[in-house]
This record gives structure tokens, C-alpha cells and sequence, in this order.
């Protein structure tokens, strides 16, 4: 036990930062062995067929499953019964579930899939074919200094506002800003999501945050006006 006024002494080579950082990976790689073994876990209760896990995986996921594809389809009917037949393919196609990668990518894949099989039956604009052949596939990597437009929009306003919003921009770049930022999920995992390469993701985040800055300046006018004139 150390003393009150005893300085410790750190081993040669040894120093605070790096225990410091020891420790982080330590965390990071125990978080990733529990991410993994429930994940392995989920996979074994689906290939079962385990009602239970399915309730509970729907009330884990039902908010942001809603939103993933309110965001995607723009109606809110049409998200609520896509919403349904998601989680009736998550029971009957349970089995294909390795636990290899996150369970929330693997259900926003079968969402999406089924927003695409929708888009070919009706007028609405298609995610199986958006933007595909005007984008820059070149790749590059996005430098964003501080928070995000998204970020800082949503620590002010109404998420309902940033909503509306999100759904003045093109499809493609919409969905990717509602995976990374509202999914969390990584650039991989949305290439995943979205089987688009890794570059294209970069592209469509870079576009997608370049067209929603305008529209943040936008509708935040009226409300710094309002303040001024108050």
C-alpha cells in the first residue's frame, strides 16, 4: 500500500502513459471478446429458432431498426410494415447469423434488401442503383476538424427537426449519414450494410456532409434571428 506523500517510483522503461495505454487495450480487447460472445450467442439462439431471444432482440433494436428505415423510405407506413416483414426473415432466416460480425449490421443488410426488393415493385427512387455511376470512386480519407454539422446540429435542436432534414438529401448520402452517426456503425461495417466499397462510402459521407452543412445554416437562421430580435 502506498504511502500518503510517497512519490511512486515507475520500473526502468515504465512510465504512466504507457500503462496508461496497456490498460486501454486491455478494455478495448475485453469489450470486443464480450461483443464476440454474444454475438456467437445471438447466432446459436437463432439457428434454434428461440422465441425469447427473438422478443428480446426486438425490444434491443426495434427503435433503431424503425428509424434506419423511416430514413430509408421517407413514409412512415411503409417503414412500419417493412419493419415487420425485417424481423419475420430475422426468424425464418435466423440460421444464416454466423456471429461473425455485429448483429445490428446483419440486421440492417436484411432491411435494406428488403427496401431494394420494394423500390422494384414501385415509383420510389431505387437504392440498388443510386448514384452508382456519377460518384468519385477514387479514394480519399475525410478530414472533419471537431464535431460533424450532423453532431452539432443534434446537440441544439429537436432530433425531429434534424429529421427533416436528413430527408431533403439524396438517398444515398442520407443513409450513409444515419449509419454512421446515428448507427455508430464503422465505415466498414456500413460497406457491409450497403455492399458498396469502402471508397464509395468515404464519398458518399464526404458528399452527404457537404450537402447537409447548407441546410443546418439554413434552418438555424430563423432561429438565431429570432434570439437577436428577442
Amino acid at each position: 500500500m502506498a504511502h500518503p506523500g510517497k512519490k511512486r517510483v515507475f520500473p526502468e522503461g515504465e512510465s504512466v502513459s504507457s500503462g496508461v495505454l496497456a490498460a486501454s487495450i486491455s478494455l478495448r480487447s475485453a469489450a470486443a471478446d464480450q461483443a464476440q460472445s454474444e454475438n456467437a450467442a445471438i447466432a446459436h439462439g437463432l439457428k434454434r429458432q428461440n422465441p425469447e431471444l427473438l422478443d428480446e432482440l426486438i425490444e434491443l433494436y426495434q427503435h433503431r431498426l424503425l428509424r434506419y428505415l423511416l430514413f430509408l423510405t421517407g413514409k412512415r407506413e411503409v417503414a412500419e410494415d417493412l419493419f415487420q416483414e425485417t424481423w419475420m426473415r430475422v426468424l425464418l432466416r435466423g440460421s444464416q447469423y454466423n456471429g461473425k460480425a455485429r448483429f445490428d449490421t446483419w440486421l440492417f443488410t436484411i432491411a435494406r434488401n428488403l427496401v431494394i426488393d420494394l423500390s422494384r415493385k414501385r415509383t420510389m427512387a431505387s437504392l440498388d442503383e443510386m448514384s452508382e455511376g456519377g460518384e468519385d470512386e477514387r479514394p480519399f480519407e475525410i478530414a472533419i476538424d471537431g464535431p460533424s454539422p450532423l453532431e452539432q446540429f443534434q446537440s441544439r435542436e429537436d432530433c425531429a427537426e434534424v429529421g427533416e432534414v436528413l430527408l431533403k438529401l439524396e438517398p444515398t448520402y442520407r443513409e450513409v449519414l444515419v449509419l454512421r452517426f446515428y448507427e455508430e456503425l464503422s465505415l466498414e461495417e456500413i460497406a457491409t450494410v450497403t455492399r458498396a466499397p469502402l471508397s464509395t462510402v468515404k464519398s458518399r459521407l464526404y458528399r452527404g456532409l457537404a450537402a447537409l452543412k447548407p441546410e443546418m445554416v439554413q434552418l438555424r437562421a430563423p432561429r438565431s434571428l429570432g434570439e437577436v430580435e428577442g
